[in-house]
């Protein structure tokens, strides 16, 4: 039996440890591989203090989510269920089909998923006395808190997982250093490059340099240009599927 003809391209995936399945599958659609540089881990919280701001968030008339991590953990801790006249809102599309998964049926998101995205919706722009809850990490959506605020809202914010950062395996940088094939580099989270190219020895991370991003919005684009990367795209949105039109677009730009 022969070896396995190995992907003619690859993608980059700078998702937490155990979250690349997603991104994985996607690209073996389109005939590419996955490499995860993997720069941290979800550590969900579950604490008092914890399932005290969860249980306050969750009976605001309003509710926003940040991520697909937020609703598992704040499901964990607290079953979701939707409220009388009770509102809510995800960041993006994966958001919310978690926020779906977990029994909320009506969920509001932008088209633009990011956080301008999310403040652009009708709903939430006069938040004068209005409580709000939000479910996120600690360093989670910075834009999102001081913006409700000014507009009115009084925020009740619940932590509800924390990012652990981890060293790059020894195998994922090794990868990265006998990559022949072209790559693209998947950006969903300025931190997690950030993360990655702290930890990477020079030659990799000039070798890195080299690639494609594709990032998830605007500001990741802005964030990899002024990283240093200088073939950079935009997808239309943080989805995989979406990540991987945009790759597909470039993909002979690749490094070799």
């Amino acid at each position: 039996m022969g070896h396995p003809t190995p992907p003619a391209w690859y993608v980059i995936s700078l998702r937490p440890q155990g979250g690349h399945a997603a991104l994985r599958r996607a690209a073996r659609r389109h005939g590419a591989g996955l490499l995860a540089l993997s720069p941290w881990r979800i550590r969900r919280c579950d604490d008092a203090t914890t399932r005290a701001d969860v249980r306050k968030a969750l009976q605001c008339p309003r509710v926003v989510f940040t991520s697909p991590a937020a609703v598992a953990a704040a499901d964990a801790l607290e079953r979701l269920h939707p409220r009388p006249e009770q509102a809510w809102f995800a960041v993006g599309a994966g958001t919310a089909a978690a926020l779906r998964r977990a029994g909320i049926a009506e969920v509001s998101f932008p088209d633009r998923m990011d956080s301008e995205g999310l403040l652009a919706l009708p709903a939430l722009a006069d938040l004068r006395g209005a409580d709000i809850g939000f479910v996120t990490a600690p360093d989670g959506r910075n834009l999102l808190v001081p913006t409700l605020a000014a507009r009115g809202a009084r925020v009740h914010r619940a932590e509800v997982y924390r990012r652990e950062s981890v060293a790059l395996s020894r195998r994922a940088l090794d990868a990265l250093a006998t990559l022949q094939a072209p790559a693209c580099l998947m950006l969903s989270s300025g931190g997690a490059l950030e993360q990655v190219l702290a930890q990477l020895p020079e030659a990799l991370r000039t070798r890195l340099k080299k690639v494609v991003v594709v990032a998830a919005s605007a500001r990741l684009a802005d964030a990899a240009r002024t990283a240093g990367f200088v073939r950079v795209v935009q997808a239309e949105g943080p989805r995989p599927a979406q990540l991987m039109k945009a790759a597909c677009t470039i993909r002979p730009a690749g490094i070799r």
